[in-house]
């Protein structure tokens, strides 16, 4: 990957529905030059696909949290299947720590977070922590 590969695949984080003329016009290269590294880009693996990021309008009421939960190895399966069955939870990351698992979730109401919080006691000590507001959001790779 090369200079001009960086910035064609930065233009299509920034816009993946860019055309082909665009970036050409913004790298100094010619339209077929372009599409030839976009494809070779997709060939090779490195662009993995296109996709839209939905972006819901937030609720005055909606709660978002971070939830830390500690599981015993005997309950990771039952803590799966726990997650499975709460659409709340929209990441869960298995961590380092004194936590086993830390789940985002994006809630409805405060008893709505309070019924996932006593879900997860069931199975572990919690600590919840929730998100007042987020102010780095880089969920893009750089290059």
């Amino acid at each position: 990957m090369d200079e001009l590969d960086r910035k064609i695949l930065e233009l299509l984080l920034t816009n993946a529905r860019m055309p082909v003329k665009d970036i050409a016009n913004k790298i100094s290269l010619t339209s077929p030059a372009v599409s030839s590294r976009i494809r070779r880009m997709e060939k090779e693996g490195l662009i993995g696909g296109y996709t839209v990021q939905i972006r819901l309008p937030e609720s005055e009421n909606q709660v978002n949290a971070l939830i830390s939960v500690s599981i015993q190895p005997d309950q990771r399966s039952s803590f799966l299947q726990l997650l499975g069955r709460h659409p709340e939870v929209v990441q869960c990351f298995h961590v380092t720590g004194s936590h086993s698992y830390i789940a985002k979730v994006r809630c409805d109401s405060m008893q709505s977070l309070e019924h996932l919080i006593t879900s997860f006691q069931l199975l572990g000590p919690t600590s919840t922590q929730i998100i007042l507001s987020t102010v780095v959001d880089r969920n893009v790779p750089h290059f």
